[in-house]
């Protein structure tokens, strides 16, 4: 294969994962790290893809715009569903406090909860508390604030000073992206601050993520990769992805 067509073609895997490590991309065309890396720096100064931390993102991955939490949630269902079910293993014992972030991931937990468990629920998502009010073992607490349109949530300066004010046992976690350069990530700033007194708030913090977010950045960052204890995510994330995260201090869980 000559440079140009690999080059193309690894520009094209890129897009279609979303984030691919140099080692995959070097056992996949079998070539030397380095040459790897000479590629992506040609494709990166011909706008096709961009660099980041052990490996390539598609050049539009750190943007200000986001999907509609609708859109979202006809994206990667079955995935989404798995890792719901595997994060109520850190779910806390009868009485105990949880939070609850926006998102469509968390929603698969919220539609999983165990109904012998009695429970605490505090959350800023509106959807989220729609399904929860109809739960009789939840005893559920809707933070104030401004909703956003694109993720139905409460975000704000009320929502942030109403979680200062709390201790839960666990926070379970929505994000948009998750590199181990950036931390956890969102392109809104008023999300990224409830999020970030989200974890603040907990004991444990717990991230229910699908692996196509992983390696990819957004513009705000509301964590760092010390900040949070487990990630909950899908079997397509790539080992070396992995290693970094749980190098970090992150527990790593495979729906």
């Amino acid at each position: 294969m000559f440079a140009e067509e690999r080059q193309q073609a690894l520009a094209d895997l890129v897009t279609r994962r979303g984030r691919v490590s140099v080692a995959e991309l070097s056992k996949q065309f079998t070539v030397t790290t380095e040459t790897v890396r000479r590629d992506l720096r040609a494709l990166e100064e011909l706008g096709l893809v961009r660099r980041v931390h052990g490996g390539a993102i598609p050049v539009g991955s750190v943007t200000l715009t986001e999907p509609r939490l609708t859109d979202r949630d006809l994206t990667n269902v079955a995935q989404k569903q798995a890792i719901g079910r595997a994060a109520l293993r850190f779910l806390p014992s009868a009485g105990a406090t949880v939070l609850l972030d926006a998102g469509s991931t968390t929603r698969q937990l919220v539609e999983s909860l165990p109904a012998d468990r009695p429970l605490t629920v505090v959350t800023h998502a509106v959807p989220l508390a729609a399904i929860l009010t109809g739960l009789p073992q939840v005893q559920l607490h809707l933070l104030p604030g401004r909703v956003r349109a694109e993720t139905q949530a409460a975000v704000g300066v009320e929502t942030v000073a109403a979680l200062a004010k709390l201790r839960a046992d666990v926070a379970f976690m929505g994000t948009n992206a998750m590199s181990v350069g950036h931390g956890l990530s969102t392109p809104d700033v008023a999300e990224a601050a409830t999020k970030a007194a989200m974890i603040a708030s907990a004991h444990l913090a717990v991230v229910l993520c699908d692996s196509s977010k992983l390696g990819l950045e957004r513009t705000v960052r509301f964590a760092a990769l010390s900040d949070v204890d487990v990630l909950v995510t899908d079997g397509q994330i790539p080992d070396e992805t992995r290693a970094d995260f749980e190098r970090a201090g992150v527990e790593v869980v495979i729906a």
